[in-house]
This record gives C-alpha cells, structure tokens and sequence, in this order.
C-alpha cells in the first residue's frame, strides 16, 4: 500500500543549520499503521537537503563548522555575481553537492529502522527561510 505524499513544513532560522526531525517523522509516520514497508523522505529544494547521522552536540557544532569553513559564502563566485534571485548563495548549492535529496527508511515490527546512533537531519543551506518543504512518502503493509 502507498500513501500519497505529504509535506512536512519547516521554518529555518540560521543561513547553515541542522534541525534534528527523527520525532516528527516518527509521529507522521506512526499514525499510517505501516507494519514493514519504507518512508522515503524527499527535499525538492536545491539548497536544502536531507541525510541520517549522529545526534551529539559537539558533533554537530563540527558539522557547522565543517561546513562553514568547507566552501566560504563570502567567496567570488560567478553564480553571485548577477542572482537570479537576489540570494547570493553560490556556497549553498555548492555545499549541495555533498548531500543527498532523498533518504529510504526501511521499517519492520511498525518501527523505523534506524540505528543506535542515527537521528533524520534536515540541512539547510541557505536560511533563514520561513518555509521549506520536505516530502514523505510512506508506502509497506498494515
């Protein structure tokens, strides 16, 4: 059985930021009464994105960092130069390039299949937004 995709509707408030969503997704889920099946997750943004790590403070404080100092907003890019749309963000869809749009999460016994150490993550890269999208997708049997 799939169900339609739904949209999860998040507000950003930093130009790089790591909002953990493991408990939404989970609650999202939950009320679909999937026994085993998947939920793919889908960011339809080009500077906005998707991926499964670590939830420990210090780590993600390395994360920013990382990123931050991984490809510099403040750098001439050609993309900034003339905006298409007034947001010099060259960095953002360069940093892009790293991450992922989509993430598959298996699920058995009606629970998400994640592991120990792993919490969803969506990264924006081009914040503060007031809204962005993330599509779920929950499709397996009741």
């Amino acid at each position: 059985m799939f169900f339609p995709c739904e949209s999860i509707l998040l507000r950003t408030a930093a130009p790089i930021e790591i909002i953990d969503i493991t408990a939404l997704v989970q609650t999202r889920f939950q009320g679909h009464g999937i026994v085993h099946g998947q939920v793919t997750l889908f960011s339809p943004h080009t500077t906005a994105f998707v991926c499964l790590n670590e939830k420990e403070p210090m780590l993600q404080r390395d994360m920013l960092d990382f990123l931050h100092s991984l490809v510099p907003a403040d750098s001439d890019f050609r993309h900034n130069r003339e905006p298409v749309d007034g947001r010099l963000n060259a960095h953002s869809h360069l940093l892009g390039l790293l991450m992922t749009a989509s993430q598959t999460i298996p699920v058995a016994d009606g629970r998400l299949l994640l592991g120990g150490w792993q919490s969803i993550f969506f990264i924006e890269l081009d914040g503060p937004r007031d809204e962005r999208r993330l599509l779920m997708q929950v499709s397996g049997e009741q």
